[in-house]
């Protein structure tokens, strides 16, 4: 090429690249001020999350344009547009993908989670973000199978491997099993209501809440703020405690062990009056009962509602600690205790 050619590319190019600045300012400032009447924050957001892809699409968009006036021939030509096609399917996607996950944390924020009912509100949000990752992982899955048809060998290879595709599927599918089960198992959670974000659950043992729900996995946040990791299959194919599946109202169980010689009327009393006392209890249902006795202790029991699995837990620890600071004081003789009886031996005759 020479120096004429060059610089008329050049300066095509140039032109190109500034047009495509200038086209992503203009949309900048358009979606600005769109913005200032309505959807400010949607479109403030939408701005800043796709700024990168869109300029990046619109310079791609604009050397294509300009392409056939560089003055480009022949195999370089053909090379140099090979690589913008390319690039631009790259640029689509990535597009995609950033608006995908605009509109999904513009649709989290009209579905709080952390109000006192929140049930309908967390499946909304558990099959937003299931439907949000599986539309991108199609999205990128189209975006490559894409890029490899714009190479001739590849398309010719995919022709010839129609006649056999049916062994490959079969090959494929066997290959991919236990992902595929995983995937499935995951949709499965989300859109027959089996599990939600924020979920209170009891798995392996261990008591926690739902803080990921992906395809293939599952996080659950436990009560001491580690993280135990399941495979989706785990919840389809293994029995295991849900206490929000239908409303996250919990009733907390405080349980005690207390010498038979307590009073229960007077225990039953002070109870009362702890439980109303408490912002914890939810106005709704509470009770004390002599559930079981032992050789040396009645078991008494206090059940309280409360509105979620957190507060339970706490009304429940708040009503046995004032219990027994109330029992330790006012009834000492209530405080489980061990009898020995000693039994003078028999004098001698």
């Amino acid at each position: 090429m020479d120096a004429e050619h060059l610089l008329r590319a050049v300066v095509v190019v140039t032109a190109a690249l500034l047009a495509a600045l200038v086209a992503g300012w203009l949309s900048a400032v358009i979606v600005r001020r769109v913005g200032r009447r309505r959807y400010h924050r949607f479109m403030e957001h939408l701005s800043q999350a796709c700024r990168r892809p869109w300029r990046a699409t619109l310079v791609v968009v604009a050397l294509l344009v300009a392409l056939p006036f560089t003055g480009l021939a022949g195999s370089a030509r053909e090379m140099v547009h090979h690589g913008l096609v390319i690039a631009l399917i790259g640029a689509s996607a990535w597009l995609a993908v950033r608006v995908l996950f605009v509109l999904e944390d513009a649709a989290f924020r009209r579905l709080p989670i952390d109000v006192a009912d929140n049930r309908r509100y967390r499946r909304a949000r558990t099959r937003i973000g299931m439907l949000r990752r599986l539309t991108a992982v199609t999205v990128t899955l189209l975006a490559v199978a894409s890029i490899l048809m714009t190479f001739a060998p590849l398309r010719t290879l995919g022709a010839s491997l129609l006649a056999s595709a049916g062994l490959a599927g079969v090959v494929a599918a066997l290959a991919a099993h236990a992902t595929l089960a995983h995937i499935f198992a995951g949709l499965q959670l989300a859109f027959t209501d089996e599990l939600r974000l924020d979920d209170v659950v009891v798995v392996e043992g261990e008591w926690g809440r739902i803080e990921e729900l992906r395809l293939t996995y599952v996080v659950v946040r436990l009560w001491d703020e580690r993280r135990l990791v399941l495979p989706t299959t785990y919840f389809t194919t293994t029995p295991f405690q849900h206490w929000t599946r239908n409303d996250s109202r919990v009733l907390g169980a405080s349980v005690l062990y207390l010498d038979h010689r307590m009073p229960v009327d007077a225990l039953r009393t002070e109870a009362q009056r702890v439980v109303e006392a408490s912002p914890l209890w939810d106005r709704r249902d509470w009770v004390l009962q002599v559930v079981d006795t032992t050789e040396t202790a009645m078991v008494v029991r206090v059940l309280a509602s409360a509105d979620d699995a957190a507060k339970a837990y706490d009304l429940r620890c708040e009503i046995r600690e004032k219990l027994i600071a109330y029992v330790r004081e006012h009834h000492p003789e209530g405080l489980p205790q061990t009898r020995v009886a000693v039994v003078a031996p028999p004098e001698p005759s």
